[in-house]
């Protein structure tokens, strides 16, 4: 069959091709086609099968040209077009997305970002870093200079919904509903000759039973093996046995360093524990209290199994041990002497982590924890002591972003970190209440600086509901750095501690300063001259109200 190539662009079946007013079937002639005449037209010839075609085609602009090569030519024009505007509305979206994050449209974007996405768990000094290795943010040389009239009118905003309500304190039978277990382990009462609280508690192993077989601690880090292999060969050495029964001296902290992160409690605690009568748990930072007891280690991870108090309790058995080798001691027992050696603890989450909760407690409080780790620990030891190491909240959270951020660090980072959070703290602010954002995990694991953790009247205030004035002693890292004597005769007096001798006293206080800031960090430089402005008005009534509470303007920080 035979057909004309410059009538049939197309090749159609042969009932259609009949309909073409062109060609006339079998029986064209392609001499007598009109539209067919002249020299070096091209035949096409086909078979009823299969077509094999290799051509150079002619396009005539005359208007006798097939209506199929027209109608084939509008429609590739159409799809370019609708190619073309799929590509500049893409390029838009783009362009409105990443100017609207970085505050560089021409017209303010009216949208927040209100989206909180699922971050692990902040890890102080464990995990946080490993966290951050999702978020790069985007690099732009711009002036940050003009980011300051809008973030302005957020922290307006956030500070015109401030409330610093007293909260509500959970009866003690509340508290025992939700931790039973805890409750029969950690007895009313304890041994009144020793001043650190301890207790002896029945053990019912034998010479072959490993007495830290599943201690959670020693299972999940490896570097805290070496402790618990040294604690299994001296563990029956220190067993006091009467009446055919073995007993075990337990023993929770006298007195806890419970925050600030970045604020000098790592060097706060490497000085104390070089006094005579100081003990600490075996790892500096257990974490117990926030996280372990509900089984976090790092959320990224899940929710394991959650550590038993009995698994923290065996943290302080090195301390135990020398408790109770005073108390045995012929010179205790004749005078009946009292040993004063104390135990501390210094988590720097216990504090202002209360992440947790969500998970765990019924929300039935409009978001807000109807249990706090203070709560807790009051139930058991409402004598306990606490330490709390502040620092210019300003300064604390770049420490804290220098420390903890893994990679692409730098001021103009920092300042684009600092921007999104106060957003999302914004759009929290205006749908609940102060105490029910700064205990939101979804909106503090969504934040990628820490911003929460400065609010240090919310946290203090808090834990004034349960302990009293006298039991919190609150000190400043800027009066610690350059007088570190002063400071820690605050901390000897507050915890009762025995006199020292000068070469003891020179031992703690002249030693060099622990947990400094890195070279690498230091050669970034200070952060932004905007962004500490904007730092200072977010945190400034919270240090107003801060100074209040405490009765000293120093906690304004209005020299720094």
């Amino acid at each position: 069959m035979r057909y004309c190539i410059n009538c049939c662009i197309h090749l159609l079946p042969n009932d259609l091709h009949r309909q073409c007013f062109r060609c006339r079937g079998p029986n064209h002639n392609n001499q007598k086609c009109p539209v067919c005449k002249g020299d070096n037209k091209i035949p096409l010839y086909t078979d009823s099968k299969q077509m094999k075609l290799l051509a150079v085609l002619e396009v005539r602009t005359d208007h006798s040209e097939s209506w199929n090569g027209f109608f084939c030519l509008r429609k590739g024009k159409l799809c370019s077009l609708i190619f073309g505007l799929i590509i500049m509305t893409l390029v838009m979206a783009s362009y409105i997305l990443t100017g609207a994050k970085h505050g560089l449209l021409l017209i303010p974007s009216p949208f927040h970002y209100a989206a909180f996405i699922s971050n692990p768990s902040l890890m102080d000094n464990e995990s946080f870093s490993d966290m951050k290795d999702h978020y790069q943010p985007s690099k732009i040389n711009i002036s940050y200079v003009k980011d300051y009239p809008s973030i302005k009118l957020i922290i307006d905003t956030i500070a015109s919904k401030l409330e610093f309500i007293t909260r509500q304190r959970p009866d003690l039978e509340e508290l025992r509903k939700q931790e039973p277990h805890m409750f029969s382990v950690i007895p009313n009462k304890f041994l009144p000759n020793s001043k650190n609280p301890c207790w002896y508690e029945e053990y019912r192993g034998n010479t072959t039973t490993d007495p830290y077989a599943t201690n959670s601690y020693a299972l999940y880090s490896k570097r805290f093996r070496t402790i618990f292999d040294y604690l299994r060969k001296v563990f029956w050495n220190h067993l006091y046995h009467y009446k055919d029964k073995h007993y075990r001296l337990r023993c929770l902290p006298h007195f806890y360093i419970i925050g600030q992160p970045k604020c000098g409690t790592t060097d706060l605690y490497d000085r104390l524990r070089l006094h005579p009568d100081v003990r600490f748990s075996a790892i500096k930072e257990p974490h117990w209290w926030t996280r372990k007891r509900f089984g976090i280690i790092r959320l990224r991870d899940g929710f394991h199994d959650r550590y038993p108090v009995e698994d923290y309790l065996d943290l302080f058995d090195l301390a135990a041990h020398q408790i109770q080798g005073a108390l045995q001691s012929e010179a205790a027992k004749e005078r009946g002497k009292m040993s004063n050696i104390i135990i501390g603890e210094a988590s720097a989450s216990t504090m202002w982590d209360n992440n947790a909760w969500i998970f765990f407690y019924d929300n039935s409080t409009e978001g807000e924890p109807p249990f706090l780790i203070q709560d807790f620990i009051h139930a058991f030891q409402p004598n306990a002591k606490l330490i709390v190491m502040l620092r210019d909240p300003v300064e604390r959270l770049y420490s804290d972003y220098l420390y903890f951020a893994s990679a692409n660090k730098s001021a103009e980072d920092f300042h684009e970190k600092v921007a999104e959070s106060l957003q999302l703290f914004e759009n929290c602010m205006l749908d609940y209440s102060l105490r029910a954002c700064v205990y939101n995990n979804t909106l503090n694991n969504a934040m990628p600086v820490r911003l929460q953790v400065g609010l240090y009247v919310v946290y203090l205030l808090d834990w004034l509901t349960v302990f009293g004035k006298d039991q919190i002693l609150v000190l400043r890292l800027e009066d610690h750095a350059s007088n570190v004597k002063y400071t820690m005769h605050m901390v000897f007096q507050f915890l009762d501690l025995g006199p020292l001798s000068e070469k003891q006293e020179a031992l703690i206080t002249k030693s060099p300063a622990s947990n400094t800031r890195r070279p690498e960090d230091r050669s970034l430089g200070p952060m932004l001259p905007t962004t500490k402005a904007i730092l200072k008005d977010f945190y400034r009534p919270f240090n107003t109200k801060l100074a209040q509470v405490l009765f000293d303007d120093a906690f304004l920080w209005k020299r720094t």
